[in-house]
């Protein structure tokens, strides 16, 4: 072969091309789950619904409150959703914050400016006192979905709701998941005495009656969000210890944890960046259940009446009316509307994330 045919011929391999999401770096594994996630129309569609429906309820204050989001005032602007102004801030007579459903500080404002009111002129909490009818009113122009036996309006208690929920539940999930992984990875790697006293305390502590607790000591002390929280804490990070455990107890006698250690590297350095990326796909496909799950036993609470404090935005508590109420049907359809379709849209999603993590998925 000539020289000149040797220069040409490539000295270097080529280079395999590049795959992005989102701006990131896609290695092929992932670019197979990815791209096995989107195939699942079903999943695929509810993850895109429950994410738009979960960022519209995060600005909840702006859909739905009692209190314009933005005055214009003589010049200047206000948003009361924010700051508390007192009624003199618009030429009233009195120090206390400001009623923007009173005539009188419609009229006051009106005559120097103008006010921007939400699609739902209440807050969870608004009392409507112009009701035609006495409470529960059926749905009206002004109330779209009627109002509870209080005289609140069911689409701000349900947008609500739906937001503190979704939030009870992805804390809750988070955090079992942290803890709940490091447990089940300490055991597995370590195995021997670790792992036997271990199961047994977690044998022990899975049969402790939660129920029973939570009415105990919601008689002790109030409940609210973070008392939840860490009640419920106390017993939801049992459910990601077996599928972890397992994982590791698998890994730990392969040839690469061997090498590490051979070479001196920390055990947890081997825990935590070589062993637990193998286990956090059965976490990952895990999650969106224990997520549904956790919603699911708010709802529960709160219906029973040990959940949130007394006239908190709750699921729970409208369907609680929604029972205690069956002249007003409108009361637990709305509940068991929004309770099923936020369920069946977290199962949605985690049977596509099933489908994307399952090894024997392969591209077309």
């Amino acid at each position: 072969m000539s020289d000149a045919r040797l220069d040409a011929l490539p000295t270097e391999a080529p280079a395999m091309p590049e795959s992005r999401f989102l701006g990131l770096r896609v290695t092929p594994i992932m670019r197979r789950r990815l791209v096995n996630f989107a195939r699942n129309r079903r999943g695929f569609w509810s993850l895109w619904i429950f994410l738009i429906l979960f960022f519209l309820s995060l600005f909840a204050e702006l859909i739905a409150n009692d209190k314009p989001p933005l005055i214009r005032y003589d010049g200047e602007f206000y948003v009361p959703v924010f700051v508390d102004y007192p009624e003199t801030a618009f030429g009233g007579e009195f120090l206390t914050e400001a009623d923007y459903r009173d005539p009188f500080v419609i009229e006051l404002i009106n005559k120097k400016g103008w006010m921007v009111w939400p699609p739902v002129r209440f807050s969870f909490d608004s009392i409507n006192y112009d009701l035609k009818v006495p409470a529960p009113a059926p749905p009206s122009a002004q109330n779209w979905l009627g109002t509870d036996d209080q005289g609140r309006d069911v689409v701000a208690r349900m947008i609500y709701g739906f937001r503190i929920s979704v939030l009870f539940g992805l804390a809750l999930t988070i955090i079992s998941a942290a803890v709940g992984v490091s447990v089940g990875a300490f055991q597995g790697f370590y195995g021997g005495l670790t792992d036997l006293l271990g199961q047994r305390f977690i044998e022990i502590w899975a049969g402790m009656p939660m129920l029973y607790l939570l009415i105990i000591m919601a008689s002790v002390i109030t409940p609210n969000f973070w008392w939840l929280l860490s009640l419920m804490l106390l017993f939801s990070w049992m459910g990601f210890v077996g599928v972890v455990r397992a994982e590791f107890l698998k890994a730990r006698n392969l040839d690469f944890v061997r090498a590490a250690k051979a070479l001196g590297v920390s055990d947890i350095k081997i825990i935590y960046k070589h062993v637990l990326p193998n286990a956090m796909v059965a976490t990952v496909t895990f999650m969106p259940f224990i997520l549904a799950g956790s919603i699911t036993t708010l709802t529960a609470l709160d219906f029973l009446g040990f959940g949130l404090p007394v006239g908190s935005a709750s699921l729970g508590e409208l369907l609680n009316q929604g029972k205690a109420n069956l002249h007003a049907p409108w009361l637990g359809f709305t509940a068991f509307a929004v309770v099923a379709i936020m369920l069946s849209l977290l199962v949605f999603i985690g049977e596509a994330v099933r489908d994307a993590f399952d090894p024997r998925k392969t591209l077309r």
